[in-house]
């Protein structure tokens, strides 16, 4: 039996240890966010934070994250909280979900957890980020671009300015 750590909470997992984290992620923990889009880590649906850097669950096996926080789009808002020190509060979005409602960003959503997903890894290191850091995030860094079949893109990136307008300001506090 394997020990993960995801969203915060310690999930003991029967799957062998080859096994990529989205599947274990959707189909033995039921946690629906993060997609299966391609399944070789090429489009960015399956993304998630291991430690805070994006990685593509479709083919990370869980044995690689022995030790490490796997936070989903499902966890974003504690760690927020855990970030700016806040109190937990099951009301409170994480300031890039909140961009994303804002700015009406998604249109079909299968791309829009693990653009989310890069979106906070990026916020998180650069807080003001550029048009060109914006498209760089999303399409050069990691292992592949992150692919929007319904081409969102412009809303996409007015989504992470908005956000980072709100984490500027405190987010929620």
């Amino acid at each position: 039996m394997t020990t993960l750590t995801i969203n915060g909470e310690k999930r003991a997992v029967k799957s062998p240890p080859d096994t990529p984290l989205l599947y274990v992620l959707r189909n033995e923990l039921s946690v629906m966010t993060p997609k299966f889009g391609c399944g070789l880590a090429q489009c960015g649906a399956c993304s998630v934070l291991a430690d805070g850097e994006e990685i593509r669950s479709c083919i990370t096996p869980i044995s690689a994250l022995a030790g490490k926080e796997v936070t989903t789009v499902d966890g974003l808002p504690a760690r927020w909280a855990k970030l700016k020190g806040l109190a937990s509060d099951p009301e409170r979005l994480h300031p890039v979900q909140q961009a994303w409602v804002d700015e009406q960003v998604p249109q079909c959503g299968i791309c829009q957890f693990g653009m989310m997903i890069k979106v906070t890894e990026l916020l998180e290191h650069n807080s003001k980020p550029s048009d060109a850091d914006i498209q760089a995030a999303l399409t050069t860094s990691g292992p592949s671009p992150h692919l929007c079949r319904c081409a969102s893109y412009a809303a996409i990136r007015d989504g992470v300015h908005r956000a980072a307008q709100i984490m500027a300001q405190g987010g929620g506090q």
